[in-house]
């Protein structure tokens, strides 16, 4: 029975593929006869009612109208005969507009009652009734003769838990759309906030990863944008407040990216009502504690994910984390999420597939899972209320296969390597030790030494100790100047090489030469070669502070390298810089290009490049230098400033 909520003229609107029908249909009624007494609760005849229709609500009614028809069918109640020996008869009872409904309900009641032996009707308990036609329907239901009314939610689930190859298709696609978003998206805008220190919320990152599910070109995915949608608006989170569970949302705190910060960021879309997961937690400047908290994490992963085989029970993944976590780290044990994820597919968390401890359903071919395990409200040690709370999470599509799992989200790289950043001013510049200050006295004494017993510190220590770092530099300058060299500033943070220690070639004759007038990266000589006037003119890529990449609305594909210039920002002056005033320096350049993907090229091939050398430079290596396969990168470009 249905209400008849369609326009005149819209009747056709549905196009149902009666095959598809015919086949799982009678799937349906194979799966209730063979499980009837364990699964169906012993009923004689189902009754499913939809509520109306809600946005990102899943129900198991709606599911099962997908699933059977293609399409959701809110205010309508579908009733199913068990016995069916003369064949199956579909009759369809149309609602008109202002009828109750009461005459239509009271035939399908008799139709199912002059059936031998119905005396149990089954029906979806979770679901409570919604609107005047479902509420009248459930108190008709107590009252229509049946001797006793049972809860089939446990069948419908199993029967939707295996998938068959259109919708592990389905679930491919929605896999393939998160990943798109996520590497295509998600992480590029991430970088580039981060390099160019931008103050973004995570709702903006949130409603800019929404808008990429719903067009997958955005995300350079060739999927049709009206099969696509979300399953639950985008998560971003970080600076001290986590949420593990899906029902978390992103808030409109900036984006927080200090050093030793977390960024969890959790992508769902759906194909063709399909659902996948993806979750990946960044780690920004990583200290010792949170990099191996995360590699943990991940063996607990890996090994859930391998334990989803056939015949294994579905606790058997759980208890293969909590294994791992117990031989690894111990202490994380409490911090471990009570669930490793649930069974995924129309509905984005499917009911009696959750992976706990105390699942006991046997895993089959064709299950689909969201497997998402982390850590949650780990504590750093520091009194930075941004960093001092912290959470882990990790979350893959999995398909159990015919022996081993498929990962439907691979192609996101969840390894430690491609998910740790180093962006931080002191990783980018090499600290000296402090040095004592030419009046004499000792060098200024950092606030951790400085704290009492009880690890407080008192303001008036603070002021005390930012006057004392100010008179500090204060008379570091005044010597500078009046000796005409040495170290302009005291501020270890900005601590960086002079000009001279900065050597890319130590010939003319050793430049590379290139036919075209284009971007060369050397990587050997761990430098960047830009076309400037008709010349390739060095830099070495210590002397450059950011690099990004950004694209017209007439497809132009512009690259853009800022370089630490004495004297602005995180660049302070050198003892070169000071006795040569009235050197020139280059700031900034820009280059266009036609070519997208090449550019994003060598735009990660010189951030890369410059992370190595920063990290060389941190251990105090002085050893061969970085050889990667290929030794030039080239961009052809057609203008330049």
């Amino acid at each position: 029975m249905a209400d008849q909520r369609n326009p005149s003229g819209a009747q056709n609107a549905y196009n149902i593929n009666t095959d598809k029908f015919k086949i799982r249909l009678q799937s349906l009624y194979s799966h209730w006869n063979e499980h009837k007494d364990e699964l169906w609760g012993s009923a004689d005849a189902l009754a499913i009612a939809t509520p109306p229709s809600d946005d990102l609500r899943y129900l198991k009614s709606s599911a099962m109208n997908v699933w059977l028809l293609g399409y959701e069918f809110p205010e309508t109640i579908m009733g199913a005969c068990r016995d069916v020996a003369g064949g199956l008869d579909v009759t369809i009872h149309v609602k008109a507009k202002g009828d109750d409904g009461t005459a239509l309900m009271e035939a399908v009641f008799r139709a199912i009652l002059a059936q031998p032996n119905a005396s149990v009707i089954g029906y979806i308990a979770k679901e409570a009734p919604e609107g005047t036609l479902l509420e009248t329907w459930a108190e008709k239901l107590k009252t229509a003769g049946f001797q006793q009314i049972a809860d089939i939610t446990n069948g419908f689930s199993d029967l939707l838990a295996v998938k068959d190859a259109e919708e592990i298709l389905n679930v491919k696609k929605a896999a393939y759309l998160s990943v798109s978003v996520m590497s295509n998206v998600v992480i590029p805008s991430l970088e580039n906030a981060i390099d160019e220190e931008k103050k973004v919320t995570h709702s903006y990152l949130m409603d800019e990863a929404e808008k990429a599910i719903m067009d997958p070109a955005k995300a350079k995915a060739k999927l049709k944008a009206e099969n696509c949608d979300i399953c639950y608006p985008p998560i971003f989170q970080s600076g001290g407040e986590f949420d593990l569970r899906p029902s978390a949302a992103s808030n409109d705190e900036y984006l927080y990216y200090d050093p030793a910060s977390v960024i969890i960021v959790a992508i769902g879309a759906r194909y063709n009502n399909y659902c996948s997961n993806l979750a990946r937690t960044f780690l920004i400047d990583a200290n010792t504690m949170q990099t191996k908290a995360y590699e943990v994490l991940l063996k607990a992963h890996e090994a859930a994910i391998g334990a989803l085989k056939p015949g294994n029970k579905i606790s058997a993944a759980y208890q293969a984390a909590m294994s791992v976590v117990e031989k690894e780290a111990p202490d994380l044990v409490p911090n471990l999420t009570k669930s490793a994820g649930t069974g995924i597919g129309l509905e984005f968390r499917e009911s009696g597939l959750n992976i706990n401890a105390k699942n006991d359903r046997v895993l089959k071919p064709n299950m689909v899972f969201n497997v998402s395990l982390g850590f949650q409200n780990l504590q750093n040690q520091t009194n930075n209320p941004k960093i001092q709370n912290f959470s882990l999470l990790v979350a893959d599509t999995i398909i159990v296969g015919q022996t081993n799992p498929e990962v439907g989200t691979c192609k996101s790289s969840k390894a430690v390597k491609d998910v740790a950043y180093s962006f931080s001013e002191e990783d980018e510049e090499v600290k000296p030790e402090p040095k004592p200050v030419v009046n004499g006295t000792k060098a200024f004494i950092s606030k951790t030494t400085l704290r009492s017993d009880t690890g407080e510190i008192s303001k008036e220590e603070i002021r005390r100790q930012h006057q004392a770092e100010l008179a500090r530099q204060k008379n570091e300058e005044t010597a500078l100047r009046l000796a005409g060299g040495g170290s302009a500033t005291g501020d270890n943070r900005s601590a960086a090489k002079t000009s001279t220690d900065l050597t890319a070639y130590k010939n003319v004759n050793d430049i590379p030469s290139g036919r075209d007038l284009m971007i060369q990266i050397d990587q050997k000589n761990e430098a960047v070669l830009l076309p400037v006037y008709g010349s390739m003119v060095p830099f070495h890529v210590a002397t450059i502070r950011t690099v990004s990449s950004q694209q017209d609305t007439n497809r132009n594909c512009y690259i853009r390298i800022i370089f630490n210039v004495p004297g602005t920002p995180f660049s302070p002056h050198d003892a070169n810089s000071l006795k040569y005033q009235g050197a020139i320096y280059l700031k900034e350049v820009s280059f266009r290009s036609k070519d997208p993907r090449h550019i994003s090229e060598v735009v990660q091939q010189i951030k890369t490049l410059r992370r190595h050398v920063v990290a060389r430079e941190l251990r105090g290596l002085r050893g061969q230098p970085w050889l990667p396969r290929r030794n030039f990168s080239l961009l052809g470009t057609d203008s330049n400033q």
